[in-house]
């Protein structure tokens, strides 16, 4: 009688190496803190055209390295510009808060969106990261979900947290600023620890998974 293994499913779904990570991360958060950093140094209207053009560049990395447009990246691209033409041709008195609650909640739109057409905005990027017997897996969608969904709620806190400013001016800045860092690097941190938790909740033979670096 031959006794099969059971079938361990990948835990790692989407770990890749620690330099294709940094990487991976450093393309997504690119064009938000260069807009970011502008926002204190520029004028608003220069500081989103900014942004966008650091989409594109990220675009091209990621074109010519053989890869697809990701969903994030061109949808912060129109954000981006669309919210500069906005300001350059009708409201070039748009406050900073209201610059950064549109693009808070072009970004939660672009999240929540991706995982509605059942196409979560990190998908694009894990599938790119892993061996295809991995990408095929039934938990890597949902890793991918899970994930993704981290992110929205980030945006999602960032947007609430600008609301709130706008509607008491009284609050200080910096307490807007203090959850969109700690919103941002909680997100970051559930990218990173997350497919750690599924590997060491389920196992896997050695051997099994992408080495990190």
């Amino acid at each position: 009688m031959t006794r099969h293994r059971p079938c361990i499913i990948n835990l790692d779904i989407v770990k890749i190496d620690a330099i294709e990570a940094t990487m991976t991360i450093f393309l997504i958060l690119a064009p938000y803190g260069v807009y970011t950093f502008l926002m204190f140094m520029t004028s608003a209207t220069v500081s989103v055209f900014a942004g966008s053009a650091i989409c594109l560049v990220t675009i091209a990395i990621d074109v010519a390295r053989g890869r697809s447009v990701k969903i994030l990246a061109a949808g912060s691209a129109i954000l981006f510009a669309g919210l500069g033409l906005y300001l350059a041709l009708r409201d070039p008195t748009l406050s900073p808060l209201g610059v950064k609650l549109s693009v808070d909640i072009g970004i939660f739109v672009i999240s929540l969106g991706s995982m509605l057409a059942r196409r979560p905005f990190t998908l694009q990027y894990a599938i790119e990261s892993v061996p295809a017997e991995t990408a095929a897996m039934p938990g890597f969608l949902t890793a991918n979900y899970i994930i993704t969904g981290a992110w929205t709620i980030a945006a999602l806190l960032m947007m609430a947290a600008n609301i709130v400013l706008l509607y008491f001016p009284g609050l200080p800045v910096w307490s807007g600023i203090a959850v969109a860092f700690a919103a941002r690097n909680s997100a970051i941190y559930f990218t990173k620890w997350y497919p750690e938790y599924r590997q060491i909740k389920h196992g896997a033979p050695a051997g099994a998974l992408p080495e990190a670096q």
